[in-house]
């Protein structure tokens, strides 16, 4: 296999995630002035000629936290889909995008196989009332696309659901984006022989096991009929209004820089001026004596 400038030793979608980001990568774009993705705030159309993947995540992500502090003051509404085939990498995407960002702005969906009650509802209602409010940022890992992808290929609903779903969700769409928010579709398109790797290391890695579904097994084995879905929803549901992008996605480290650059472009913003902050001199009483915590309330020192 070719290596790359990210080649970190590793095949792609491997063990070894960027994890907690390295204090010195953040002293290294901070010293380097290299904050500011270009000059008009915009992202760049095409990467650095050479450049690390850590320095590259923290720069776009000092332009997420302006992105936020934007949102929230300006009242605007956010929500981005993240769709794609099991093992296709989007949660990794939705953590780094997360990583840093205010969880009380920036909220994360991920609902589970709806109730009994839910499947009695109007379709859409479960995800209407995740929407996002005034100066609010909701990413869903997957969405109200369950029908026309895993619902379908499984056979949870009827042909005909899935034809009316096709029929109303563009309508539904439009009705968010008058309603002025700012809707954002993301699709992570992976290879079958990637997915077959990356299903093969949750098999065998203790950690990833949970992440492995029967529902994420029988997606393997209908391979093709997830494809022929996917065709059909990106064909049928793919509208000026809210169009789709294809992230691809079998290398996971350009896939994060490659959606979050491409998430900034989808949301205008400007930078927010704040005011230096000044710690305040501490406030002294001299009546006041701290009592000794009792030793058995603190928690035993394994490390």
């Amino acid at each position: 296999m070719k290596k790359s400038k990210l080649d970190t030793g590793r095949r792609p979608g491997s063990r070894g995630g960027d994890g907690e980001i390295r204090r010195d990568a953040l002293e290294r774009v901070a010293a380097e002035g290299r904050w500011q993705i270009v000059g008009d705030g915009k992202p760049p159309s095409r990467a650095p000629r050479k450049y690390k993947y850590v320095d590259e995540l923290v720069r776009l992500q000092y332009e997420l936290l302006k992105m936020q502090e934007w949102v929230r003051l300006q009242g605007l509404r956010v929500c981005v889909l993240f769709e794609g085939r099991d093992a296709a990498g989007k949660g990794g995407v939705i953590k780094r995008v997360t990583q840093r960002l205010n969880p009380r702005t920036c909220k994360v969906v991920a609902l589970s196989a709806p109730t009994e009650r839910e499947r009695s509802q109007w379709y859409f209602q479960r995800y209407v009332s995740h929407l996002p409010s005034a100066g609010e940022i909701v990413l869903f890992d997957r969405s109200w696309y369950n029908r026309a992808g895993v619902e379908r290929v499984m056979g949870f609903c009827s042909e005909a659901d899935c034809q009316e779903f096709f029929r109303t969700v563009p309508e539904f769409e439009r009705m968010l984006v008058r309603s002025g928010i700012i809707l954002v579709k993301y699709w992570f398109s992976i290879t079958d022989e990637e997915q077959q790797f990356r299903f093969l290391m949750r098999i065998h890695d203790p950690l990833k096991q949970w992440k492995l579904s029967p529902m994420d097994v029988q997606s393997r084995a209908r391979w093709e009929q997830y494809t022929k879905a996917k065709e059909v929803m990106l064909a049928r549901t793919h509208t000026p209004e809210a169009p789709w992008w294809v992230v691809e996605a079998v290398d996971k480290k350009r896939a994060r820089l490659n959606c979050i650059a491409h998430l900034l472009t989808q949301v205008p913003y400007n930078e927010v001026t704040h005011q230096s902050v000044v710690l305040p001199e501490r406030i002294h009483d001299p009546a006041y004596h701290r009592d000794n915590i009792p030793e058995e309330m603190f928690v035993p020192k394994v490390y």
